[in-house]
């Protein structure tokens, strides 16, 4: 659905990204009789991978797969999704909630309001790699390491995980090399088990990547030299996608790994709440590490906690003063 002249004149939930998280949080709420609201730009995060793992019953499926018939659910039990980007939010004077703004001027309101937006992958600087993104430029074992495995991996150095990373893909390939490229310096502990691992280290700066057809085949180095390899594992910086919050004084954290500053994200409780009463976060923007299930279920966990918030308002409503 798309027209926005149809829309109720107020929602209980308005959600704000259409992915695994959101789509959860609308099917749970739309399944609860709550009307429900979903707000999708249809960008998600796992565009460029060509299937989904982990995902039971899903596994090996196309991304976009699980996003169709999330949607189909959705609308099944008389929720709707519409194309739009929720832009910011305001608490309403005239009644409780929130009016939400959308791109192109459009505005709903909601009782409550999710955000399920997720994140943005910021890629090092190295040219090339935005095209192989979740091909054969990977970042998560657990996400592609089998479709990696046995091959001749490289692992892009750029952060204080270097070493965490190599011995990961290491259980999944013979044949790794360490690109030190901006890493910090190694300590001769990381030293030791790296060459006790039979994980090679080169300790120069990654130019580029060779291409032969369409498949890498190789690591240019700073000097020219070209080493061959079959995947290159790359740690992104995971950067919220939150500025629909901004408008609440809602700001992203600094995330931090091993001391350095690997991304931001959202803070929230276990069940998705935000500091500001009537906001839930749930998926990647609060939660950078979890792969698709794991948002699915942090959407159903919000979802739950939403419908116990909206009822026991209910209640107090109902009980006179």
């Amino acid at each position: 659905m798309n027209d926005i002249d149809a829309m109720n004149d107020i929602y209980d939930v308005v959600i704000a990204g259409g992915g695994a998280a959101g789509l959860s949080a609308a099917l749970a709420l739309a399944r609860f009789r709550r009307s429900v609201l979903v707000v999708d730009e249809g960008s998600p995060r796992n565009a460029p991978a060509r299937h989904m793992h982990n995902y039971l019953g899903f596994d090996g499926r196309p991304p976009g797969d699980l996003l169709a018939a999330g949607r189909a659910e959705v609308a099944g039990y008389g929720g709707e999704v519409i194309t739009g980007t929720v832009t910011a939010a305001h608490v309403t004077a005239d009644r409780p909630g929130f009016l939400v703004e959308l791109a192109g001027g459009q505005q709903v309101r909601a009782r409550r309001l999710l955000v399920t937006t997720g994140l943005v992958d910021e890629l090092p600087d190295v040219p090339g790699l935005g095209e192989r993104w979740g091909r054969d430029v990977v970042h998560c074992p657990f996400c592609h390491g089998w479709e990696v495995r046995d091959q001749a991996i490289g692992i892009l150095g750029t952060g204080p995980m270097t070493v965490h990373q190599a011995m990961l893909f290491r259980q999944l390939s013979d044949d790794v090399i360490v690109f030190q490229h901006t890493a910090p310096e190694l300590s001769a502990e990381d030293l030791a088990r790296l060459d006790g691992l039979g994980i090679g280290l080169i300790a120069s700066e990654v130019a580029g990547l060779e291409i032969s057809g369409d498949a890498l085949t190789g690591v240019q180095l700073r000097s020219g030299e070209v080493i061959a390899r079959q995947a290159l594992v790359v740690a992104p910086r995971f950067t919220a996608r939150a500025g629909a919050l901004a408008s609440l004084g809602i700001e992203p954290a600094p995330m931090e790994i091993a001391g350095h500053v690997a991304g931001s994200y959202v803070l929230a409780d276990p069940s998705g709440a935000t500091a500001v009463p009537g906001i839930w976060v749930a998926g990647n923007v609060t939660n950078p590490m979890a792969q698709v299930i794991v948002a699915a279920g942090a959407g159903l966990s919000a979802a739950a906690a939403i419908i116990a918030d909206i009822m026991a308002e209910e209640a107090r409503l109902a009980v006179p003063a």
